[in-house]
């Protein structure tokens, strides 16, 4: 289950009634929203790319992806434990977010034209590169599917579905936990480092694994929005809402891209 979109935080406090329909979350509402946080979020990522790329010094850009990380890190805390911060915190979160997530693109885009450049291939060196392209269509056509998914009831988001995705993203988060003690004291030629950096068959499943439940996610987080405003959630609610789903959306692009990228570099 998503630990930021949860249905308990989209309860009324007891005894609390809302009477106006204007003061109560809305389907429409939190669409606005997530497209206004995902615009601030294109905006600080646009920013922090060039940057990156035009960048003399490589330690300058870090700035950015740091501090977009450990920022945005802060910001989640509080919204994910303050939901009634979210109204405040979320476009800073969202711009924190696109500092970083631009970097990190940045990153992936040299890599891959560096690639390319070794095949014979001529590409523009200041250019966005397939992967990036792909990571973003990717991303866009599998939020679709989902939705439409979901829509249609193809798949019901039901408690048995929630109890398979809990489990799965504590599988996630354990992985990641394992990964990052590898990558911090394990050395980088050992076959676990392989395994979570590399690009062996194994790795690729694992991604594409991690993919999926990212996008089954996008789903669970359809639910609750449209439960929270049957609900009668209230406003602030929204930007909660629009905060979550953000956050589904962009680690399911950097799972994309970091698919894309394993799959590239096997050729």
């Amino acid at each position: 289950m998503n630990p930021i979109l949860q249905e308990k935080k989209f309860e009324l406090p007891e005894g609390q009634v809302i009477i106006q329909d204007s003061e109560c979350m809305t389907i429409k509402g939190s669409i606005a929203k997530t497209a206004l946080l995902l615009v601030m979020l294109l905006v600080a990522a646009a920013y922090s790319w060039t940057v990156t790329n035009s960048s003399i010094n490589p330690s300058s850009p870090m700035w950015y992806l740091m501090g977009g990380v450990i920022v945005g890190f802060i910001l989640a805390m509080i919204i994910t434990f303050k939901p009634k911060t979210a109204p405040y915190l979320s476009p800073i979160y969202a711009v924190a977010e696109g500092f970083a997530l631009g970097c990190i693109s940045a990153v992936y885009n040299g890599y891959a034209i560096e690639r390319a450049q070794a095949r014979g291939v001529a590409v523009d060196p200041n250019g966005i590169s397939s992967l990036i392209t792909g990571a973003i269509l990717l991303t866009v056509i599998t939020t679709f599917v989902m939705l439409i998914l979901y829509r249609t009831g193809a798949i019901k988001v039901n408690d048995k579905f929630n109890r398979i995705l809990k489990v799965a993203l504590i599988s996630v988060l354990v992985f990641y936990a394992i990964g990052i003690c590898v990558a911090l004291f394990g050395g980088r030629d050992g076959q676990f480092y392989n395994l979570f950096f590399g690009n062996s068959i194994l790795a690729i499943v694992i991604n594409l694994i991690i993919v999926g439940i990212a996008a089954f996610s996008l789903m669970q987080d359809f639910d609750l929005i449209v439960k929270g405003s049957q609900m009668g959630a209230p406003k602030f609610m929204e930007w909660y809402a629009a905060f979550g789903l953000m956050v589904t959306l962009v680690w399911l692009y950097l799972e994309i891209l970091r698919l894309l990228s394993r799959l590239q570099s096997r050729n």
